[in-house]
């Protein structure tokens, strides 16, 4: 057996849960302008009992004028982004970034798997 494979066999044995996806809270607020462009602020909160990974949110066709770190939040097709890199959040966890647009898309999720 090789290293990944230990990985995936446990990562197969455990047990998925129910959270609902509205627990995974999306925020996101002005905070300005940059060349006078709207600036956004958004946090993303895993407010789940549990670990969560593979985070999707509807984003419309987001796009920002600021560089988003994309192991932080990228947009993989039009409303479909992912959080985290598909990483795991733990309980509790924020993710925040800020982007800038001449308007705020509405974000929602879409899909998580909670461990």
């Amino acid at each position: 057996m090789q290293k990944g494979d230990a990985i995936q066999e446990s990562h197969s044995e455990m047990m998925v849960t129910t959270c609902p996806k509205s627990r995974i809270q999306v925020t996101q607020g002005a905070i300005g302008t940059i060349g006078g462009i709207p600036q956004y602020r958004v946090q993303i909160v895993n407010g789940c009992e549990s670990i969560c990974d593979s985070i999707h949110v509807s984003c419309g066709q987001f796009a920002s004028t600021k560089l988003i770190n994309p192991w932080t939040f990228r947009r993989l097709a039009i409303n479909d982004c992912l959080v985290n890199n598909g990483a795991p959040m733990k309980s509790g966890q924020v993710i925040s970034f800020t982007y800038t647009n001449t308007f705020k898309y509405p974000m929602t999720v879409t899909s998580s798997m909670c461990y």
